[in-house]
């Protein structure tokens, strides 16, 4: 997911977005841990994914909580 993708999306899709891909992330880890993923890099990405996700959620609450 690329960050103009990202910048799209509400605070409440960030989110449900955020919860979705770490309820992923942990069941590619489960996976990989039981028998060797097809392309392991899946995981880098998720992961990587999840904190650009959590990084725009953050900035977004940090904007709001100023103009309060």
């Amino acid at each position: 997911m690329k960050m103009n993708e990202i910048k799209e999306l509400s605070i409440k899709d960030l989110q449900e977005k955020i919860e979705d891909m770490e309820e992923q992330q942990g069941k590619l880890l489960l996976a990989h841990s039981v028998s060797t993923l097809e392309n392991p890099l899946v995981i880098r990405h998720n992961r990587r994914t999840i904190a650009r996700l959590k990084t725009e959620l953050n900035s977004r609450q940090l904007n709001e909580a100023d103009k309060a």
